[in-house]
């Protein structure tokens, strides 16, 4: 029995240079960054008061119900504003769906409230000099918003999802990290795959801007060399990069067998043609060897069916910094050979768990439009980063790309996606 296809039909972004489809492919095309001064962070006077925040956005425009909106943190109301988009896009209010065969699979991760929720809490906790820790749970936690807990917890994003869109199936929440969303892409394909549902909402979300998230991070790796234009400081593999820049942002997408998809008279964008992920010793380090890189996409080409030379170009993990864009740059030459590679941080930056999603949505616009996605601030080669970056809006009849993230843990996905 021949194994299902699954397709994409439907795309939602929020985003730092954009929030749907058209705006965010306007950016693209202008080469507008949504790296910018943070004022929070200059005033709180931290190391790198930089970053990519979704402007102007505002949840009640695209969540229903409104009143839904008190528990769902900054992660859960960008995740849900970019599945009504992915739900529009694919059509999906014109179709009876069958409940139990519609599922959600979310990437999401820790998710910090903001710190002026904490203040009566611990105004009401620190009264008395003396240090009292049954005062918090006698005093200070009366001053919680009583459903404070369910604004941050990872799962939320995937289910107000599901109970908005009446989704009965399989529902799923992946925190891995930076490769969380392919491997919430992977999860949803499987499930299609495996025929659990004929529908799933794929997606990650993240906001990585947040003082004590990066206060946790101590700054590691951020880019904080104080050029005059923020718009500048995220230089994926060129050699005047110091560090990565973050931001926050969401995407979803709407998967469905290619079967279900035709007979309804879907609009295909392409197809998943294979999502796998490989690992390498590296917990300790923090800083794997590329291994896993090379693995996974050896691993995807092969699951496939194709040949490396059927491959456009790859959109990659692109960091920028010191550390990680050499190893990734030549597990890519390793592999791939002398391929065009783009970089879609240099747009925004790190948006941790919803990176690879916004990033991948980004290619599938590219792909309707016939280029190659172009990379900003990359000026200088680095001999330590041996690929060719495209820097120009390509165009390119190759329909095939491959997106790749990784991690400081060691563990690498590498999706292939082809055009239809």
């Amino acid at each position: 029995m021949a194994e299902r296809e699954v397709v994409i039909t439907g795309l939602g972004i929020v985003s730092p240079i954009g929030v749907g489809r058209d705006a965010v492919w306007d950016a693209i095309v202008t080469r507008r960054s949504g790296i910018r001064l943070q004022p929070q962070l200059a005033a709180a006077g931290w190391i790198a008061p930089y970053g990519a925040d979704v402007a102007d956005f505002d949840p009640k425009e695209l969540i229903q119900p409104r009143k839904s909106i008190k528990v769902m943190s900054r992660d859960i109301q960008l995740a849900s504003a970019a599945a009504e988009l992915a739900w529009r896009d694919a059509g999906l209010s014109e179709v009876t769906l069958d409940p139990d065969r519609f599922g959600v699979v979310g990437a999401a991760g820790v998710m910090y409230c903001d710190l002026e929720e904490l203040r009566g809490p611990f105004q009401e906790w620190i009264k008395q000099e003396d240090f009292d820790i049954h005062r918090w749970s006698r005093n200070a936690m009366g001053e919680l918003y009583p459903l404070w807990m369910l604004k941050y917890l990872p799962n939320m994003p995937a289910c107000h999802i599901g109970i908005r869109y009446d989704a009965r199936g399989p529902n799923n929440t992946i925190a891995e990290g930076d490769v969380s969303s392919l491997l919430a892409l992977g999860e949803g394909a499987d499930v299609i795959r495996r025929e659990l549902a004929d529908v799933m909402i794929v997606g990650g979300t993240g906001s990585r801007i947040n003082l004590s998230d990066l206060m946790w991070h101590r700054g590691a790796r951020l880019a904080c060399n104080g050029k005059a234009d923020p718009a500048q400081l995220c230089r994926p593999f060129d050699a005047e990069r110091s560090g990565m820049v973050c931001g926050e942002g969401a995407a979803q997408l709407v998967l469905e067998s290619r079967e279900f998809a035709e007979r309804r008279g879907a609009t295909v964008l392409a197809r998943v043609a294979a999502v796998c992920t490989r690992t390498e010793s590296a917990a300790i380090a923090q800083q794997p060897t590329g291994d896993a890189i090379c693995r996974a996409l050896r691993a995807a080409i092969t699951s496939a069916r194709i040949a490396a030379n059927d491959i456009g170009y790859v959109n990659a993990h692109g960091l920028s910094t010191r550390e990680d864009d050499p190893s990734e740059a030549r597990a890519i030459r390793e592999v791939l050979g002398e391929i065009p590679v783009t970089a879609p941080k240099s747009y925004f930056g790190n948006l941790g768990q919803g990176s690879g999603m916004v990033e991948l949505a980004i290619s599938l616009l590219a792909l309707k439009n016939g280029v190659i996605p172009p990379t900003l601030n990359y000026e200088t080669p680095d001999p330590e980063c041996p690929v060719h970056v495209a820097t120009d809006l390509v165009p390119t009849n190759r329909h095939t790309f491959v997106k790749l993230n990784h991690n400081a843990t060691g563990q690498a996905v590498a999706a292939v996606i082809a055009g239809v």
